[in-house]
């Protein structure tokens, strides 16, 4: 996804950014208005406060407003703290109103995060939310929608890719094209089987019965998705 830059002047880099910065991972919020991302980082870079964040992200582009090599105030953990040393801070824009425009700013977020996942070589656990690091209920609509159906809208995009699956994953998706319904553990490919069966343990599903999984590969793969993203969040062990 094309990012354009609308970086913050040097001159202000010890109000806004005053540290260097090697990130290790990304902070999620939702910016509580309805301005667009252009309008959102040109107030962020404009005014006198301390408070900044890299990137803004709305139903059309994402707009950079701090180098990822500089820090930025965003998580509400102090000077030292790590959401505010170490992470990159992303605002999700139209979460006052919602609908539609909101919508599809979160699903261009889940898209651009992913790349960020896929070019620093990190994997899901690295997506944090400003809740976090102090308290604060954001990204506060994100949260109302279901943090781990984000998360997944994430692990979607990592996965999505035919270069980037395995063969397991390649042939599963074969098999699929041909109708095949797997209805028992032992079918499962073994990038679904452990996932799904700590979901079935945990009662986040139920088969015909155990033995019966009638699982479409559709339904295997959402379900592996949201394994994958209850793991991340500590709620899941496989």
């Amino acid at each position: 996804m094309e990012v354009k830059k609308r970086l913050v002047s040097p001159s202000k880099y010890s109000l806004k950014c005053p540290y260097p910065m090697t990130p290790v991972g990304i902070c999620v919020h939702n910016t509580y208005n309805d301005a667009s991302a252009e309008n959102e980082i040109a107030y962020m870079t404009g005014n006198d406060l301390a408070t900044s964040f890299h990137y803004a992200v709305d139903d059309k582009e994402v707009v950079q407003g701090i180098p990822e090599t500089r820090n930025a105030f965003h998580a509400g953990d102090g000077r030292e703290g790590e959401g505010n040393r170490e992470l990159i801070g992303l605002e999700i824009c139209y979460s006052k109103s919602g609908g539609e425009r909101f919508i599809m700013a979160e699903k261009n977020a889940a898209v651009f995060i992913a790349a960020k996942l896929k070019e620093y070589g990190w994997d899901i656990s690295r997506v944090r939310k400003h809740q976090d690091f102090s308290g604060k209920y954001c990204p506060h609509r994100t949260l109302d929608m279901g943090w781990s159906r984000f998360l997944a809208m994430i692990q979607t995009e990592l996965t999505k890719e035919a270069d980037e699956l395995t063969r397991e994953e390649v042939q599963a998706m074969i098999d699929a094209s041909k109708e095949k319904v797997y209805h028992y553990w032992d079918e499962l490919p073994q990038w679904a089987h452990d996932p799904i069966m700590a979901l079935y343990r945990k009662g986040y599903f139920f088969g015909a019965a155990p033995d019966d999984l009638d699982l479409s590969y559709g339904t295997m793969r959402t379900l592996t998705v949201l394994a994958r993203a209850l793991k991340a969040e500590g709620r899941l062990e496989y």
